[in-house]
């Protein structure tokens, strides 16, 4: 048996296999159940027992080198079969870079965890609304300039459908299906009938928020801007506050700040003021208020709005509005790794 041990041992060794076909035979062959070693196995149990130890081992030693040879074989011919002309599909593919959040976004929820931690919850509302919801409600008089057409995007006259122009109806609907206390924030997509250019587009997005409760003032209002301006723009910044009028807020005040990029000294962004226009806000007008059925008497509460792409572009140092939509992928790719 040693004898035909080493001859089998030597046949397994100089074995060649052209194809998937010759290595199934080899294995069909060496190591099936009605293989040549199976059978030697079988045969083993008539060997003298003096022989035993030393012709199991050899067993063992040719089962090992064929199973080893069977492997080589099956990868041979796997590898052989995933080589599609000069393209090996074994090697690893190449990385596909990762893509980054548009600045908008990273803005917006950088925006919406700010307030988040004043207490504010955000609503959102339709794009496509009604003449009550977008002006009556807030206070607009009927010949207000903002219900013209060259501001309004209107889908439909008498009754008036339109594309909204801010996200305040969010905040009107908020206040008709809730109770105060109130605190909340808006951000959307707005849509309004101006030319496009390097300051202004017919499609950006705000963040509008709104406090209601008892004993809200215009102090509670400036308090917590101040504490969005330094959370967002470094906790040097500045702010102040200029009369203003919005039909929705009495009384109302523009919020500029100091300008990041000469520290308030003056430069061209900023027009050599110093200062940097961020956002409207102001006391909500007791008419908002009882027209959404809140008592004006009991309850009074601040609001105010901001350009997401406005705040972008101070933060940012961004000197053209509509780079934000043109999907260019150098201007892209400088935001990678932001959230």
């Amino acid at each position: 048996m040693i004898d035909r041990i080493k001859q089998l041992a030597e046949e397994i060794k100089t074995y060649k296999a052209s194809s998937k076909d010759d290595s199934e035979a080899f294995r069909l062959k060496y190591l099936s159940k009605r293989g040549i070693i199976s059978q030697l196995f079988n045969e083993f149990k008539l060997v003298p027992p003096d022989q035993k130890k030393a012709i199991g081992k050899q067993l063992n030693e040719i089962k090992i080198l064929a199973t080893n040879k069977l492997s080589e074989l099956e990868i041979k011919f796997h590898v052989e079969d995933t080589i599609i002309g000069e393209y090996d599909l074994t090697l690893p593919g190449e990385s596909i870079p990762l893509g980054s959040r548009h600045p908008v976004s990273i803005i917006r929820n950088e925006i919406i965890e700010i307030f988040s931690r004043l207490g504010f919850t955000v609503s959102e509302g339709p794009e496509i609304e009604d003449d009550w919801h977008n002006f009556s409600a807030l206070n607009f008089p009927k010949d207000h300039p903002a219900r013209d057409m060259q501001d309004t995007l209107f889908i439909q006259k008498n009754p008036d459908i339109l594309l909204r122009t801010h996200t305040s109806p969010v905040q009107v609907r908020v206040m008709e299906n809730q109770k105060p206390p109130i605190r909340t924030i808006s951000p959307g997509r707005v849509f309004r009938n101006e030319a496009i250019s390097a300051r202004a587009h017919c499609i950006f997005h705000q963040v509008e928020g709104l406090y209601i409760n008892e004993g809200v003032s215009f102090a509670h209002m400036k308090q917590a801007l101040y504490f969005f301006t330094r959370e967002m723009f470094g906790h040097n910044t500045k702010i102040r506050l200029r009369p203003s009028f919005f039909p929705f807020t009495e009384p109302s005040a523009e919020m500029d700040i100091s300008c990041s990029i000469c520290n308030g000294k003056g430069c061209n962004v900023c027009k050599h003021t110093g200062w940097l226009e961020i956002m409207g806000c102001g006391m909500v007008d007791p008419n908002v208020l009882e027209f959404c059925g809140i008592d004006p008497v009991k309850y009074t509460g601040y609001a105010f709005g901001m350009g997401i792409e406005r705040v972008a572009m101070l933060k940012y140092q961004i000197n053209d509005l509509r780079i934000y939509f043109e999907n260019d992928k150098r201007f892209l790719d400088q935001f990678t790794g932001l959230y």
